[in-house]
Formats: structure tokens, C-alpha cells, sequence
């Protein structure tokens, strides 16, 4: 039975996403969507004083039309400057040091498109995390058509691939309708992550942050531990 999972790709994204990737017997990324700055494409939450807070990346100003595989980091873009805030943000973190390596190596990577930048970034951690999904990109599937939109083009990833299972976070429940999928074959299940309890500076986590949060406060053993805490729907 193969299941099949459809994620746009989030920069650092929180455990759920990781989760998703190694429950699946396929993990799609959609690099022909159209970028958009609103979402997690280019954007995250961490911890600074307590409290979470943004950081992102810079994109190149440019049409609207184009798709994220078609859109460039800025000129400006400042690696080194990201990477000074998170440091300032989590130096003092009990597993900094172990950790914090990982993250560098991904923020310093050289690549300017933007998809692939992201994309170098989801094989470092799933390598870091054991997780050893196969990864396509949706312009793989040729046979699949662009025109489509919203359930209907998920629908066709899902036959192209012959999935039985599609899972899909729990955020997708008001968007997709399982009766639609059953109605293909596909069984629509609805992936529920159950946040990862940790202390952070003698404070209790806030939960659903960047993976950059759980990696400065937990070992990779104990992320790994939590990758199947998950219940589906």
C-alpha cells in the first residue's frame, strides 16, 4: 500500500513536517506552485527573551506568477546576519553546541534559487533524523498536469505515484473533502502531531516551532524518539 505525502517546501519547518516525510512511502515536493510570502515557505518561529519570533529569508522581487523553483534569494540576503541572531537567540542552549553545526552548514549554503536552497536544507536534517523517504519534486511527474489546481492536482500526483494512502497535516481538513479522494481510490488521512514536550531556559516550549527549536533543546536521538508521536485521522 503506498502512501504518499504533498508538502510545499518550508524552511526549517516544525517536527510535523519531519514526521509526514518519514511516514510516507513517497514524499512529493512542489517546486511548480506559485510562491507566495504569506506561509512558512521562507519563514519560521523562534525562541528569543522567552517569546517566539520570526525569521526568514530574503527573496529577489519579481513576478508574483512565477513558481517557488523560479525565485532567487536576494542579492542582500545576509547569512551571516541570520546566523549571528540565531546564535545571540540559543548560544546558551544545552544542545547548542552538539546541534547548532547542522544549522549553520544549511544557512551558509551558496545556492541562490530559492527552491533548491530550501531543498538542500530538507536532505541535510532528514539525513541528521534517519529519515530515508525518497523525495520527488512535482516537476518530475511529467505526466501530471500543471493546469490543475487545489484536490484535483493532488488527486493526479496521487494516481501518477498510485498511491492508496494520501496523507495530508491536520491542517487540510477544511480544504479537502474524503469522499472526493475515495471516490479515486485514495484513502485521505489527516496527519494530527502531537507537540514535543521540552524545558526551554527553565520554561515550558512553545509547542509547533522551527525544528531549530527542538534541535537546541533535545539530542537528535530524543527528536528521533518523537518522530512517529503522531495520531492520523
Amino acid at each position: 500500500m503506498t502512501k504518499i505525502g504533498i508538502m510545499q517546501p518550508y524552511f526549517l519547518p516544525y517536527l510535523g513536517y519531519w514526521q509526514l516525510i518519514n511516514h510516507v512511502d513517497k514524499f512529493v515536493l512542489y517546486d511548480t506552485i506559485q510562491y507566495t510570502k504569506k506561509g512558512w515557505i521562507t519563514r519560521n518561529r523562534y525562541l528569543l527573551n522567552g517569546k517566539d519570533e520570526m525569521f526568514s529569508l530574503s527573496v529577489k522581487r519579481a513576478s508574483s506568477d512565477l513558481d517557488v523553483a523560479e525565485r532567487e534569494l536576494a542579492d542582500d540576503f545576509d547569512r551571516e546576519k541570520l546566523l549571528r541572531s540565531l546564535k545571540g537567540a540559543y548560544s546558551k542552549a544545552p544542545y547548542f553546541k552538539e546541534n547548532f553545526s547542522l544549522i549553520e552548514d544549511i544557512i551558509k549554503a551558496t545556492e541562490n534559487n530559492l527552491f533548491f536552497y530550501i531543498e538542500q536544507s530538507i536532505y541535510k536534517i532528514c539525513k541528521a533524523l534517519n529519515i530515508t523517504t525518497p523525495i520527488l519534486k512535482s516537476s518530475d511527474l511529467k505526466q501530471c498536469s500543471r493546469d490543475l489546481k487545489g484536490k484535483d492536482r493532488v488527486i493526479d500526483i496521487c494516481k501518477a505515484l498510485g498511491a492508496k494512502d494520501y496523507i495530508n497535516p491536520i491542517g487540510g481538513i477544511e480544504l479537502y473533502n474524503k469522499d472526493e479522494f475515495e471516490a479515486e481510490g485514495i484513502d485521505l488521512k489527516f496527519m494530527r502531531s502531537l507537540p514535543m514536550a521540552y524545558s526551554c531556559f527553565g520554561q515550558e516550549c512553545i509547542p509547533h516551532m522551527s525544528i531549530l527549536d527542538l534541535m537546541m533543546f533535545n539530542s537528535l536521538d530524543q527528536i528521533k524518539a518523537s518522530i512517529n508521536n503522531f495520531s492520523l485521522e
